[in-house]
């Protein structure tokens, strides 16, 4: 079978050229071939070298002028950028497992060898380069039958595959998920039997494998399979404990796990950002801690979302997310109650005011959140809430329009209080701006400098007794 290259033919044909000239044989493998085959084209291209990888990039580098070349000599690998291309040479190699680490002991070794140590059949697809074979597809171990066949399974047993890299256990489940594939039963198997390995993987490696499954088109189906063989419980244990939490039966129809998996899909579609997709996987995640049942209403969840908001940062930092995701996160969980609690047209404008503030630049993001929580089957609740999002949203734009308050900075700062006041940094300092703000919000003065100022002067004899009542004690 020959496969048609597009945009990366040249790539392919000077790496060719670069092999013939150093009487080397080169083929490129792995995700590129296999995704080549399912029709779609990418621009990471990963290549076997039967030689010395490392002195083939330092050529090609030399004789294409190719981005700086990384190189791991344990591994026998070499990187570098060529124009929109990330190029990755591999000396071949078979592999031996200590099974206290996931880092083997390497030697060289022909194509069929290299490709029989990858991961999943569906990857061991290569491609013939050469000027006379070029595109031709070479499938030693029965990759391209799994691939049509939609199944996920090892090439050697996988019970071996996964102890010596754990990691292929979470690559199983992502590969399953974004390409919605089967995992095979025989290699099924072996994840539910191998799975506490995974304890010895680094919780980077982890976390860049969920990213990866969140980013997939019904990214639920990662999390259900998680959830099934049990490794929800070793990455996210949190998840699992939403399974089986009933909710108000006049509005969801599911359990808090399923609601939660609902919204995750719902709101996919709308975005690629993983932090969002994170956000919707955990809005409700404290809801097994605020469990309440209350008559005539049932179960209830108050205060789940500032619960939950701490839960997240929890789980943020032991996933080693950027301080500023964790932020993110946060403010989303903490939030997403806000918007419905807004749909009545008694709500006054510094409420509206208050939300917008607080979101800031987020303000989208949690609108697209509120959205997809909603997940009754009900077509009629459907509209309904989606009609009352639409109103606060225009209302929201409305009060905007007015104050321009989506980049809201107070008008006078603690300096200002300090200096004009003649007191010492202090929680009073806090209050007093605290007040000016709250008087912003309810609309009792513009945002602007003196009317900021003149209000200090009018409410701050009650502050400053604070001080000379602490003084005093």
């Amino acid at each position: 079978m020959i496969l048609k290259v597009k945009n990366g033919k040249k790539i392919l044909e000077k790496t060719a050229q670069l092999a013939s000239q150093l009487k080397m044989e080169v083929f490129t493998v792995g995700g590129f071939v296999r995704d080549l085959y399912l029709g779609q084209e990418g621009t990471d291209i990963d290549f076997v070298v039967l030689g010395d990888a490392m002195e083939f990039a330092q050529a090609f580098q030399k004789q294409f002028r190719s981005g700086k070349v990384v190189t791991y000599p344990r591994f026998g690998t070499a990187m570098l950028h060529y124009r929109d291309y990330k190029l990755e040479f591999v000396t071949a190699r078979s592999e031996h497992y200590d099974s206290r680490s996931r880092k083997p002991r390497v030697k060289k070794a022909d194509l069929q060898s290299d490709l029989t140590r990858r991961d999943f059949t569906i990857n061991t697809l290569a491609l013939d380069i050469t000027p006379a074979h070029f595109g031709r597809l070479i499938n030693l171990l029965h990759g391209q039958e799994d691939i049509d066949s939609k199944i996920i399974k090892t090439p050697l047993d996988p019970a071996v595959t996964f102890s010596d890299d754990p990691l292929r256990i979470l690559r199983a489940i992502r590969f399953a998920t974004v390409l919605d594939f089967q995992i095979e039963s025989n290699t099924y198997q072996a994840i539910l039997d191998t799975r506490q390995r995974l304890e010895i993987i680094s919780q980077e490696r982890i976390t860049e494998e969920l990213r990866r499954m969140l980013l997939a088109d019904q990214p639920s189906r990662g999390i259900y399979l998680m959830k099934e063989t049990g490794i929800l419980d070793i990455i996210l244990p949190e998840l699992t404990l939403l399974a089986g939490v009933d909710q108000r039966q006049d509005f969801h129809h599911k359990d808090v796990f399923d609601h939660t998996l609902q919204v995750l899909d719902n709101i996919s579609p709308k975005t690629d950002s993983f932090e969002l997709r994170m956000a919707a996987l955990l809005h409700d995640i404290a809801k097994p801690q605020t469990k309440r049942f209350v008559e005539n209403i049932g179960w209830t969840f108050h205060g789940h979302e500032d619960l939950g908001a701490r839960i997240v940062g929890e789980i943020g930092k032991r996933m080693r997310l950027p301080l500023i995701s964790i932020k993110y996160l946060q403010k989303l969980v903490r939030l997403h109650l806000r918007p419905m609690q807004l749909v009545d047209d008694s709500v006054t404008d510094s409420a509206l005011r208050r939300l917008m503030v607080e979101a800031g630049a987020e303000l989208e993001d949690l609108m697209l959140l509120c959205r997809a929580d909603i997940t009754s089957k009900n077509p009629l609740k459907v509209k309904r809430y989606l009609t009352n999002f639409d109103h606060v949203e225009k209302k929201m734009k409305e009060v905007e329009e007015r104050d321009k308050l989506r980049e809201f900075k107070l008008a006078i700062d603690g300096n200002v209080i300090m200096k004009t006041l003649d007191i010492q940094p202090g929680p009073t300092v806090g209050k007093i701006k605290d007040a000016i703000f709250n008087a912003v919000m309810e609309g009792l003065i513009p945002n602007q400098e003196e009317a900021c100022f003149q209000y200090m002067l009018t409410i701050k004899d009650d502050y400053l007794k604070e001080i000379k009542k602490i003084d005093s004690e």
